[in-house]
């Protein structure tokens, strides 16, 4: 895999005075009146095939997880970490909101309670995260699968392939960035698949099923589950502040993981100031969902973008906050996917070709810009009609299989797949095409 190319943190700078025109984007007409908190009205049930960002990825990464999703409608409990995801999101909206000037660390900090009190309003359940230490996703499988039926766990998670820098040098700005644009320094680096294998048949994670190799759980409990996802989950619960406190009630755990909760949130919005000064940038279009058709068979494709920036000169940017702690080898190519996505989404409807897909890493206060060139969503755009009509196939046939990779210890389905000893449950009689594109998910969820 290319790396991307990453924009360096800086602190940082003033506004301009008076306002720099290559660096303040003006918002757009669209963009003049209120931008409502959160996602709008689901749209209406389409009535032939849909795909969008996170449904086509689950059906790459491993189709019986689209099944899961899409088809069987399992729940999901999110976790802690998810749900700082979609805080975190909630605040960076917010702040555009105010006026440029008072766009600060201070008011972003002073937004994450307000936020997290709405939260909890629409959903109370929340609040159950933090009541007692939260067990892990997934279940205990029965028994781990044979090697030999792992054969395919060498598979790891999506790779991007041609990635190159976003922004030449001395190319117009379409920023706030903190620091300096976006450089051409990326280097390969090797793909996920068995860098931390401790098993001979390839996966990633040693035997399936285990939680030894890369994978690890609480000990004992069968379930596997990355590294990355234990460090996060433990970070964003306070389990690592809670940690030896003797005699230390249930009330006062609560309110300590809470405490942590919150303060790590903030934590997030210091690595957002790191890389970008919201107070140069208007951004035309906030959490807006964007649809078209395309195909003869008039594939539906539509989803959220969490910002969309115009320069002056019309150039379009597609922003995605990423809060989480993913291993980069194995979520990049879901990331860059979606914004994919996105910009042929925004293509085939507004007629321009986004001059950058940017990656915003807040854990690692980072940016990372891609630019795509209408040859490559042609491309996409067939990518995404065969992957339409595997879809289709798959269900006709009822036919979702497994796909182990290094995305299974993200996974919360582990009791019900085959790899790990389950079994999925039957087949419904009858499919409901979902009527919404990216909701059903946490913000920032791995495999959403």
């Amino acid at each position: 895999m290319t790396a991307l190319s990453p924009t360096a943190a800086q602190p940082v700078s003033p506004p301009p005075q008076p306002a720099d025109p290559a660096s303040t984007i003006p918002a757009s007409p669209a963009a003049s009146s209120a931008v409502p908190s959160g996602r709008g009205p689901r749209p209406e049930t389409p009535s032939g095939p849909s795909l969008s960002p996170s449904r086509a990825a689950d059906f790459k990464t491993c189709p019986l997880l689209f099944r899961f999703r899409s088809i069987d409608r399992l729940p999901e409990t999110p976790s802690a970490d998810q749900v700082r995801g979609t805080l975190v999101h909630a605040v960076l909206e917010r702040l555009f909101d105010l006026p440029a000037a008072d766009r600060t660390l201070e008011a972003a900090t002073a937004l994450v309670t307000p936020q997290w009190e709405r939260l909890l309003t629409e959903e109370p359940a929340l609040s159950g995260l933090f009541a007692t230490e939260p067990p892990p996703r997934g279940r205990p499988a029965p028994s781990p699968r044979s090697s030999s039926s792992s054969s395919s766990a060498a598979a790891s998670g999506e790779s991007p392939s041609g990635v190159r820098p976003a922004t030449p040098s001395g190319s117009p700005a379409l920023d706030g960035t903190a620091g300096p644009a976006g450089s051409p320094s990326g280097s390969p680096s090797s793909p996920s698949s068995g860098s931390s294998s401790g098993s001979s048949s390839g996966s990633p994670f040693g035997a399936a099923g285990s939680s030894t190799g890369g994978g690890t759980g609480a000990p004992g409990d069968g379930v596997l589950r990355d590294p990355a996802a234990v460090a996060a989950e433990a970070d964003a619960t306070g389990q690592a502040t809670l940690v030896d406190i003797p005699g230390i009630s249930d009330d006062e755990a609560e309110a300590a993981r809470i405490a942590a909760f919150l303060t790590s949130a903030r934590d997030l919005l210091s690595g957002y100031f790191a890389v970008e000064d919201p107070r140069r940038l208007e951004p035309a279009e906030r959490e807006t969902l964007i649809s078209t058709m395309i195909g003869e068979d008039a594939l539906l494709l539509r989803g959220y973008i969490d910002r969309l920036d115009v320069s002056p000169a019309g150039d379009l940017r597609v922003v995605d906050y990423k809060t989480g702690g993913a291993p980069r080898e194995a979520f990049e190519g879901r990331a860059l996917f979606q914004l994919k996505f996105y910009a042929l989404v925004l293509w085939r409807t507004r007629g321009v070709v986004p001059r950058a897909l940017r990656l915003l890493y807040l854990k690692d206060a980072e940016a990372l810009d891609y630019s795509p060139d209408q040859g490559e969503l042609e491309r996409f755009e067939r990518t995404l009609l065969a992957l339409s009509q595997a879809i289709e196939r798959a269900k006709q046939n009822q036919d979702f299989r497994p796909k182990p990779s290094r995305l299974c210890g993200w996974c919360s389905h582990q009791a019900l797949c085959p790899e790990f000893g389950g079994t999925p449950p039957a087949y419904p009689q009858s499919i409901t095409i979902g009527a919404s594109p990216d909701d059903t998910v946490p913000q920032d969820d791995p495999l959403g």
